[in-house]
This record gives structure tokens, sequence and C-alpha cells, in this order.
């Protein structure tokens, strides 16, 4: 694996959080040719089946990856603005699952590289499957996630969080993500495999409780963290999240490399996009680190993946 990014990307001149200094200050020569939507709702749907097969044929003529389940839906599709747009307008219409996916959250960037070979929506057990332990005896099931409820922070006001002696940081994504690029000042689970990450708060969270902690969490979307917040909180640990996720803090502060270390990997073709939402050169090899077995198969993977 070649030497981290985030030492060749650190961006001086950030001493003023309002400072617009940034090496991506500057939008590309070429606009894109196509737009990027990412999107999730946790929503129950009786028939996962029948909801994928609506959302396959509203999805015609896009490229995409979308997960139905009976929790909801997850997905990111690609393709010309005009196109992207219908698709999401009818993804919100009242026919649709009765308008389970009304005033849903797209997160959109300007895409060069065709992020996916195809279309692909797919019933699964879970929109994101994490695995996480079952309630400790007699606490009752978790209540269900909430992407609109009161824990959830603007970028604006995640950025007064950081650096705060009362607040942990914690990344909720794999290792090699948080490698990639992070929040400063972040604490790294060290997540090969979700387990990791229930280990870690399992083992951190006594002394957090103890110290009055605030656990601010985020990921790159916002999925993982609506997945994992109910589990927190049932150890007892008050919780924030970041609105939206990474790709929303960069959409909305001009400024967000003034907070962050690195780039943002991504589950498509682009592997990384700098704070501005551009695709960056970062390859593959630059992310996974080869000799390491748990992430050896992700590096084959992305390789054939980039073949389609």
């Amino acid at each position: 694996m070649k030497q981290s990014l985030r030492a060749r990307l650190a961006v001086p001149g950030c001493e003023n959080p309002r400072s617009m200094h940034s090496p991506y200050a500057t939008a590309p020569a070429n606009p894109p040719a196509l737009q990027h939507s990412a999107f999730y709702r946790f929503t129950p749907l009786p028939d996962p089946a029948a909801a994928a097969a609506q959302v396959r044929a509203l999805a015609q003529g896009l490229l995409g990856a979308i997960i139905v389940a009976a929790e909801g839906i997850n997905g990111a599709v690609a393709g010309p603005l005009a196109a992207v747009q219908a698709f999401e307008a009818a993804l919100q219409s009242a026919d649709i699952q009765h308008g389970a996916f009304a005033g849903m959250a797209f997160k959109h960037s300007g895409v060069h590289t065709a992020p996916f070979g195809r279309l692909k929506v797919l019933v699964k057990p879970e929109i994101v499957a994490l695995g996480l332990p079952d309630p400790a005896p007699g606490a009752g099931p978790l209540p269900p996630p909430d992407e609109a409820d009161a824990s959830h922070v603007t970028p604006h006001d995640w950025r007064q969080l950081l650096g705060r002696d009362d607040v942990v940081m914690l990344d909720n994504r794999n290792h090699f993500e948080v490698r990639l690029g992070r929040f400063k000042g972040a604490a790294d689970p060290g997540v090969q495999r979700f387990s990791d990450f229930v280990d870690y708060v399992n083992a951190q969270a006594p002394s957090w409780r103890a110290q009055g902690k605030t656990v601010a969490m985020y990921c790159t979307g916002g999925v993982r963290c609506d997945k994992t917040a109910p589990w927190l909180r049932s150890l007892g640990l008050p919780v924030l999240q970041l609105q939206g996720g990474i790709l929303n803090h960069f959409a909305q502060l001009p400024d967000a490399h003034c907070d962050w270390d690195g780039e943002c990997f991504v589950f498509d073709k682009r592997i990384a996009l700098d704070t501005r939402l551009h695709e960056t050169p970062t390859t593959a090899e630059d992310v996974f680190d080869a000799g390491d077995p748990g992430e050896a198969w992700r590096l084959a993977r992305a390789k054939r993946l980039d073949a389609f």
C-alpha cells in the first residue's frame, strides 16, 4: 500500500475555520457528465420483493446499486441529471409504497467516471448489515432507527463539537476508510469487521460514562450511524450524529477541508472524493493494504468491479 494520502493532502491556512484557502476551491475545468445520488430511509416495507420491483422499474436507464429490505431502502444511482431527478421524484410519489419514501434526503455530487457498471436492485435482510448484539436481558427491544430525530446535528453545528473535551468524536466506518481520511481528532475503532466496532464501544463505554462524555458519531452518508445509535444509547451513552454524514458536511461547508484530514472513501468506482466532492486520483491500491488478509479481498473485489 502506498503512503497514507492524509499527509500529502494536509491543508495549511485553516486556523480560521472560515478560511476559504483550499486546494479544491476551483471546480474541475470540465463539468461532470453525470449526477450521483445517494439515499436511504428506514421505513417498514411489508413486501420487500414488491418494493424492489417498483424501484427497479423506476431506475431503468440509470446505473446504481440499491438494497431493499423489510427495514427500508439504501442505495445510490448515477446518470444524466434529468434522469436522476425524474427517478428521485418518482420514488417519492404516493404511488410507490404508499408514499413511504416521500421527503427522503438525496446527497448529490457530479461524476466524471461512471461509478457503477450496471443497475443492481437487491432484496436483503437488512439495508446495512452490522450484526449488532441483542439487547441485554430485560432491556426490551431497541427502538427502530430514526434518521430525523433530534440527535442529528447540522454540519455547521457539528463543527462546534470538534475538539471539545466533553465529546468523543467517533468514526463509525472501516479502518481502511478512516486511514484514508477522517475528521480531525476522531477516534478510529480499528474496524476490520463490524464486531470490532461493538468490542471497541463496549470497552470504552464505562470510561465515557464516568467522564460524562457525549458520543458524536459520523459515517459516510449517515445510515451506519442511524442503525447503531439506538444500541449506543442502550449502553447509557448520549449520542449525537452528523446529519447526512460526511458527504453532507462536504456539500454544506465550502471550507470543510478545515475540519477534515485526507479524502473520503466511497463504495463505487470513484474510490475517493475530496472535500469539494470531486473525484480524486486515488486508486484501490492506495486504499487497501494488499498484505493484510482482511483487506486483500476488498482490493481484489475493487479490481473486479473496475473491470465492468
